[in-house]
C-alpha cells in the first residue's frame, strides 16, 4: 500500500500543482496509535509545490485522494501531517490475498542476496556452556534464520577457542589433581568435568598468590610468580612447540569437551555449517603477521614481540605476537577472517560476541584494513549485552556460573510444575507430556532472552519467563495451541473453512485491526534483518498473540451464525497461527499443537 500511495500522491501533485515530485520527497509512515488513520503523509517537503500552509496543503491533497482513489475512505490533517484512512473493503481484499499465500515470507526476499557468515557460540574448551553462551547461541541462530528468510545465503560458523593459557590451566589442574578421572569414571559430562578443573586451578592459584603476598610480595608480582601460573605458561609454550605428551593430554580433554558441547547444542536446537578451531587458525594468523612485519606494516618491540600502531586511527598499539612467539586472540582472529574470506567470499561477516569485546573488533577491522584486505569493511561486531541473574553477575573462575545444561533442565521442570497446576494435560500420555514440557520450557527460555533488545544488559528470571499470562514464550505458544483447538473443534462439528467466501465477508473494526497487525509481519522480518534485532520479531509475535486473544474473547468464531463472517474469523485465526508459527520458528522456538 505504501508504494501505491506514493504513486497516487505523485499523481495528485502533478494534477494539483503541475509539478513532478521525486519519490524521496513523499514520506509515508504508519499513523501513530494516538491519531485516527492508517498511513500518514508528511506534508512539509511538498510545500515548495503548493506554496501554501501545511494544513491547507494537507486538506487539498486529502480531498483529491478521496475523490480519485476508492481505497481511501477518509482523512484528517494534524498540523503538517495528512492521516489517511484505508477502507475496510481494501483491507479485506488485502487479507484475502495474504490468506491464499503458500509462503508468508515470499515478500521478504531481497533482489540481490548476499553471502553472509554469522559466527556465534565461540566457546572455550576449559568450561561448559553457561547462561551467557545461551544468549549468544540464540541470537546467532535466530539471526541466521531471519537473514535466510530474506533470501541471503547464510553460513553458520563457530570458532572454538581450544588453545591458550586458560586451556592449559584446566589441563595442568587435571594433571596435578585429577588422579585419572574421566567422564565415564565420574559420571559427569566431559565439558563439566574439564570446567571442574579450571575452577580447581583458580582456587589453588589464589592460595599461592595469598601465600606470596603474606611473605611481602606485591600482588601483581605474586600473580606472575605463583608456581602454578609459571607451569601453565610453560605448558602453553610446550603446546605451541607440539610436545607429544602435552598434545595427547590436550586432545583427550578436548574430546571430552566437544562431546559435552554437542549434547548441549542438540538440546538447545542450534547447529553450525562450519566449525573453526583456534588451534588451526592461529597458525594462519601468525603467518599473516610475519608477512606484514616484512613489509613494515607492523613493528618489533624491544623484547622481540610484534605490534601494530593504530594510534593514528584513534585506537592504540596492539600486541599481535608475544616475545616467545606465542599467539594472542587477535592473531587467530586475523587468520580466521582471512580463511573464511578465501573459503566463502562473504560480503558480510557478523561476529556475535558480547559488548566487552567492542574494542577488540574495532582493532581487528583496523588491522585487516591496514594490511590491505578491503573486504574487512564487511566485518560487523554484533555486540550484545551481558546476562545476569537476579542475584548478580556470574564468574566462571569461581564456579558461580549457571551451566546451560542445568538451566535447560530447570526450565523443563518449571514448565512441568506450571502445566500440571493448570491441569490441562491430563488426557495425554507420559511421552506426549514430556515433549510438551520440553517445548514450553525451552520456548520460555529462548523467548525471554530474545525479546530483549540485544544491545541491552538483561536479568534472566526463570520464574518470570514461564508465566502463561505475560510477555512470554508460553503465552504465545498457548495462543497458537488455542487456535489449533478451534480447528480441531471445527473438524469435529463439521464446520469447514472456505477460502472462496472471504470476498463476501464484511470486516468489522476488530477484524480490520487483526488484518493490519498481520500485515506487519513481513515488514517486521525485514526490519529485524536490517538492524539485526530478533527482539523486534519476538515482541511482534507477542503483540499479535495478545490481539488475537482479545479478539477470541470478544467474538464468537465457530458460533457465528453468518457463514461469511464465520469464515473470515476462521481465516484470521488460521493466518494468525501460521504467522505465529513462522515468526517463532525464525526465533528457533517450537510451537506445541496442544497445551
Amino acid at each position: 500500500m505504501e508504494r501505491i500511495l506514493k504513486g497516487k500522491i505523485r499523481e495528485a501533485i502533478k494534477v494539483l500543482y503541475n509539478s513532478d515530485v521525486n519519490n524521496d520527497l513523499i514520506q509515508i509512515q504508519v499513523t501513530r496509535k494516538d491519531f485516527k488513520g492508517d498511513f500518514t503523509l508528511v506534508v512539509f517537503p511538498l510545500l515548495r509545490f503548493s506554496k501554501n500552509t501545511p494544513e491547507k496543503t494537507g486538506e487539498t491533497i486529502g480531498n483529491h485522494l478521496v475523490s480519485t482513489f476508492p481505497a481511501i475512505s477518509g482523512f484528517n490533517v494534524i498540523k503538517g501531517f495528512l492521516n489517511l484512512e484505508i477502507s475496510g473493503k481494501w483491507w479485506t481484499g488485502f487479507f484475502s490475498e495474504m490468506a491464499s499465500q503458500s509462503d508468508l515470507l515470499a515478500k521478504c526476499r531481497v533482489p540481490d542476496p548476499e553471502v553472509i557468515l554469522v559466527e556465534y557460540s565461540s566457546p572455550n574448551t576449559n568450561k561448559p556452556l553457561h547462561l551467557g553462551h545461551i544468549r549468544n547461541n540464540l541470537l546467532g541462530f535466530s539471526l541466521y534464520r531471519i537473514l535466510s528468510a530474506c533470501g541471503h545465503k547464510v553460513i553458520k560458523t563457530n570458532i572454538v577457542n581450544d588453545r591458550g593459557i586458560h586451556i592449559c590451566k584446566s589441563m595442568l589442574a587435571w594433571q596435578k589433581y585429577g588422579n585419572g578421572e574421566t567422564p565415564e569414571s565420574s559420571g559427569m559430562k566431559g565439558d563439566h568435568l574439564v570446567g571442574k578443573y579450571y575452577v580447581i586451578f583458580e582456587k589453588e592459584y589464589k592460595q599461592q598468590i595469598e601465600a606470596l603476598v603474606n611473605k611481602g610480595m606485591q600482588e601483581e608480582e605474586a600473580r606472575n610468580s605463583a608456581p602454578l601460573m609459571k607451569e601453565a605458561r610453560d605448558m602453553l609454550v610446550k603446546w605451541e612447540a607440539g610436545e607429544k605428551e602435552v598434545m595427547e593430554l590436550w586432545r583427550m580433554m578436548n574430546s571430552w569437551v566437544y562431546a559435552g558441547f554437542d549434547e548441549t547444542y542438540r538440546t538447545l536446537g542450534v547447529d553450525f555449517d562450519k566449525i573453526y578451531y583456534e588451534s588451526d587458525t592461529y597458525k594462519i594468523g601468525r603467518e599473516i603477521v610475519l608477512k606484514a612485519l616484512d613489509i613494515k606494516i607492523l613493528y618489533t618491540h624491544d623484547d622481540s614481540s610484534i605490534w601494530v600502531d593504530l594510534s593514528g586511527e584513534g585506537l592504540d598499539q596492539k600486541l599481535l605476537l608475544r616475545n616467545d612467539g606465542t599467539a594472542v586472540y587477535m592473531t587467530q582472529d586475523l587468520g580466521t577472517a582471512v580463511l573464511r574470506q578465501e573459503e566463502y567470499g562473504f560480503s558480510r561477516c557478523l561476529y556475535v560476541v558480547g559488548n566487552e569485546q567492542n574494542y577488540h573488533f574495532q582493532v581487528l577491522k583496523a588491522v585487516l584494513r591496514r594490511m590491505g584486505y578491503r573486504w574487512s569493511n564487511g566485518l560487523f561486531h554484533f555486540s550484545y549485552g551481558m546476562v545476569e541473574l537476579p542475584e548478580g553477575k556470574m564468574k566462571s573462575r569461581e564456579g558461580t556460573v549457571v551451566d546451560a545444561d542445568d538451566l535447560i533442565v530447570e526450565m523443563k521442570e518449571t514448565a512441568r510444575e506450571v502445566s500440571l497446576e493448570l491441569g490441562k494435560l491430563s488426557e495425554y500420555s507420559g511421552v506426549e507430556k514430556e515433549e510438551i514440557f520440553r517445548k514450553i520450557g525451552l520456548g520460555a527460555l529462548k523467548y525471554f532472552i530474545l525479546k530483549v533488545d540485544p544491545k541491552k544488559n538483561m536479568t534472566f528470571n526463570p520464574a518470570e519467563s514461564i508465566d502463561f499470562n505475560g510477555n512470554t514464550g508460553p503465552f504465545i505458544q498457548y495462543t497458537y495451541a488455542r487456535i489449533k483447538s478451534v480447528f480441531r473443534k471445527a473438524e469435529q462439528t463439521g464446520i469447514e473453512y472456505d477460502p472462496g467466501l472471504l470476498g463476501k465477508a464484511r470486516a468489522g473494526e476488530k477484524e480490520i485491526a487483526m488484518i493490519k497487525l498481520l500485515r506487519r509481519f513481513t515488514q517486521t522480518v525485514d526490519e529485524a534483518a536490517s538492524i539485526y534485532s530478533p527482539a523486534l520479531l519476538a515482541n511482534y509475535c507477542y503483540d499479535l498473540a495478545k490481539e488475537y486473544n482479545q479478539f477470541y474473547h470478544d467474538f464468537s468464531i465457530l458460533g457465528e451464525s453468518d457463514p461469511a463472517t464465520r469464515n473470515l474469523r476462521m481465516a484470521l485465526s488460521k493466518v494468525t497461527s501460521e504467522v505465529l508459527s513462522k515468526g517463532m520458528w525464525l526465533l528457533g522456538i517450537e510451537m506445541p499443537e496442544r497445551m
